[in-house]
């Protein structure tokens, strides 16, 4: 059954989670598949790969309004056996290879 917030959420991407869509679709990092906009449990993550338990999160200003839900989040997901990257739009805008690497080295954490 389809989800109408997740489905809103992939229709009305950020700048910044756009650019890194380009990055993490279709395999491209480590031949592991990543989902966006995706529902775990009552939360919605900007990007997972389920095999890696890999969550990526990219905080823009919202994140800032509430710190004490997005810790509340944060600790359900990792008690989930997630593990969570979270980088600023800054960092994906003004720095995506270093991003990428990041992600491929978290990756390679996982496979060995």
């Amino acid at each position: 059954m389809s989800d109408p917030q997740v489905k809103f959420l992939r229709q009305h991407q950020t700048h910044t989670e756009r650019k890194l869509w380009q990055q993490l679709r279709r395999k491209q990092l480590g031949d592991r598949r990543f989902r966006r906009q995706y529902r775990l449990g009552r939360y919605i993550v900007d990007f997972v790969c389920l095999s890696a338990r890999l969550i990526i999160e990219i905080d823009g200003p919202s994140h800032d309004i509430d710190a004490a839900k997005d810790e509340v989040r944060t600790a359900w997901l990792v008690s989930q056996g997630f593990r969570l990257l979270r980088f600023s739009n800054e960092q994906v805008l003004y720095d995506l290879d270093s991003v990428v690497r990041t992600i491929e080295a978290a990756m390679l954490e996982v496979s060995s």
